[in-house]
């Protein structure tokens, strides 16, 4: 019932953060490098992006490791997709952090 509540709450998030984005940008589109870098470094900003991306590591987590429980049933196999699955999202989180 957890996992089923943090997909929720991820897929919620993100939702609201991409129509945050979009309607920032239909409104307000940045006019030079350095008007999108100070919005960017805002800390408002810089947290919420964070957060975004924290949530979408999570959400991708969850679904791809419940996929790969329901339909990857040889043990050893099931933990090795589990493993790439891991290292890859770990990855990827290095380097978001690397990017902001």
């Amino acid at each position: 019932m957890r996992a089923w509540l943090v997909q929720r709450v991820t897929a919620a998030y993100m939702l609201l953060f991409i129509v945050f984005l979009l309607v920032h940008f239909l409104i307000d589109p940045p006019a030079s490098y350095g008007v999108w870098r100070g919005w960017v470094l805002d800390p408002a900003v810089s947290i919420s992006t964070s957060v975004f991306f924290a949530a979408l590591l999570a959400h991708a987590w969850i679904g791809v490791r419940d996929v790969i429980l329901d339909y990857v049933h040889p043990v050893a196999i099931r933990i090795f997709a589990l493993a790439v699955l891991a290292l890859g999202l770990t990855g990827a989180g290095f380097w978001v952090i690397r990017v902001l």
